[in-house]
């Protein structure tokens, strides 16, 4: 539980770029909340359609006892939504990196900067940032498959859907966002994860966190720019790196 909570710490410090940085970390909420608003209105309008997919995917319950048909479709209601809700996460993180590339960039540089001086030299770039945001989206599907599919499991089945989901999602957006920070520093997608799975306790605290602060109102355009931050000082942290704060520069 220690690393868990060491994991959630690493977003809490990241807020604290909203001091040192202000001005760069205010651009990063333009894009989230670009990609927030589009989200959010394809999830209102499943939210509205929910009772008639629900009985679309359960025909043969049309013969069933009014109370165990219902009980059924408004479990599949749920499992559908829920499934849903993981998608936006990961699609949000994937989309809103891709479109504000260019200001998560510079969260990125900011951070390495005041914590080291030296910015990594490997370059990312928009091409790469596609390329592993489609790749997270792909993930995040199938998390939600899984997701829906524990759903269906009567009585505790959407509890487990809900708790699995989030440590899953957690862990992708935890993996995305660290992205490029290890690969600045020469790692392969093989070599970054498995550094990440060492270190699973701290990756999990930070994901999950910044997955439950997506789920807010709001939440995903306030915290984005500082799951950036945070997630630069998560792989400083799996890296064993030292820290010097620097700069307190405010541009």
């Amino acid at each position: 539980m220690r690393e868990f909570g060491n994991g959630i710490g690493m977003l809490l410090r990241g807020f604290g770029w909203w001091r040192r940085r202000p001005w760069v970390m205010a651009r990063g909420l333009l894009p989230a909340a670009i990609v927030s608003v589009v989200l959010l209105g394809g999830l209102i309008v499943l939210g509205v359609e929910a009772p008639a997919i629900a009985d679309g995917l359960t025909p043969f319950a049309d013969g069933w006892p009014g109370f165990w048909s219902t009980l059924l479709r408004v479990a599949v209601g749920t499992a559908v939504f829920g499934a849903a809700i993981v998608v936006a996460a990961v699609t949000f993180t994937a989309l809103t990196l891709i479109v504000g590339e260019p200001f998560y960039d510079r969260i990125w540089r900011a951070v390495e900067t005041d914590l080291g001086g030296a910015v990594p030299d490997g370059r990312y770039g928009f091409w790469r940032s596609v390329a592993d945001g489609l790749s997270l989206i792909a993930r995040g599907v199938l998390v939600a498959l899984a997701a829906g599919l524990i759903g269906f499991v009567p009585v505790v089945g959407s509890v487990l859907a809900a708790i699995i989901g989030t440590a899953l999602a957690g862990w992708l957006i935890a993996d995305e966002l660290s992205s490029r920070a290890l690969t600045a520093r020469g790692l392969d997608a093989r070599s970054r994860r498995a550094l990440l799975r060492a270190h699973r306790g701290r990756v999990l605290g930070f994901g999950v966190a910044t997955q439950l602060c997506f789920l807010v109102p709001l939440g995903a355009v306030i915290v984005m720019p500082a799951a950036v931050a945070g997630s630069s000082l998560l792989a400083h942290s799996v890296l064993g790196e030292p820290e010097r704060v620097g700069s307190t520069a405010s541009g």
